[in-house]
């Protein structure tokens, strides 16, 4: 670090930050790309239904990324199994009327059209891509405990309406599973970590504010909206939190090279295009 003055730790530090947030940007280029699906088709007039075409939209944005070697074909696949599991867990919960997808599409299974299952792939793009990016290690991670609580978060999101609403425990409990569990990442040439658990908690206030913008461009709407927009509950907050813990588990799963100590490195056929291979000092 060139200076080694007030002066230049605060210009390296600027510098670090900047190079974060360039990193965060580009671990979110899925996710943007499907916001901007959302905002145009609102200001765009169709040929066909909106949610249709934002069906279109998705698959050609996810074969986009293939071609253009911003994902590798196994995050494609994770793409799509992301896009399952979310397209279950709405079809679920659009039948216990949590929210609804108002418009008409040709495209609609059980009142929920498939294009929505790209929002939860845009979120496990996020994760797949960031650990990537960011180089992504972790350190005394309990896989199977982790595994264990992801599935029961899941579940009680959709067993909460007819039985006691245990996320608070839940939550607890997830919070002793990952304790002293570090999410190792590098930054520049440096190299950070933070508790997993506040990992959790991050994201989850993130992905808070996109559900809030995803409804101002009607991609769904909750009971409380029928007559207007409105913020969404502060209390979904909390229920983005755990279910981040979802979707880590599931890029977790086809990381599991990567889950060891941090120290240790595992060889890299290639970058991608969007890939920078960090320097070393």
């Amino acid at each position: 670090m060139s200076g080694s003055g007030p002066a230049g730790r605060a210009r390296h530090a600027v510098a670090q930050l900047m190079r974060f947030a360039w990193l965060e940007a580009r671990a979110c280029a899925f996710a943007v790309v499907i916001f901007a699906g959302l905002a145009l088709s609102t200001l765009v007039p169709l040929p066909i239904a909106r949610y249709d075409a934002l069906l279109v939209y998705g698959v050609v944005a996810t074969l986009a990324f293939w071609a253009l070697r911003l994902e590798t074909g196994r995050e494609v696949l994770g793409t799509l199994a992301f896009h399952l599991v979310g397209l279950v867990f709405e079809v679920l919960k659009v039948r216990l009327g949590s929210w609804s997808y108002p418009e008409e599409a040709l495209t609609k299974i059980g009142g929920v059209p498939l294009y929505s299952g790209f929002m939860y792939a845009a979120v496990g793009s996020y994760i797949a891509r960031a650990w990537r990016l960011f180089d992504l290690r972790l350190t005394a991670y309990r896989p199977v405990p982790t595994a264990v609580l992801a599935a029961a978060v899941y579940a009680n999101f959709l067993t909460h309406h007819l039985l006691p609403d245990v996320r608070a425990v839940l939550a607890l409990l997830l919070v002793l599973a990952t304790w002293r569990t570090w999410v190792h990442y590098t930054v520049g040439r440096s190299r950070y970590r933070m508790p997993l658990a506040l990992s959790f908690v991050l994201i989850g206030f993130f992905l808070w504010l996109a559900e809030n913008i995803s409804t101002v461009f009607r991609a769904y709407e909750y009971p409380d909206q029928a007559d207007g927009w409105s913020m969404v509950h502060v209390g979904k907050f909390g229920s983005w939190a755990l279910l981040v813990v979802v979707s880590f588990v599931l890029v977790a799963n086809w990381k599991t090279s990567h889950l060891r100590d941090e120290t240790l490195r595992h060889s890299s056929p290639g970058a991608l295009a969007d890939e920078a291979v960090p320097s070393r000092r």
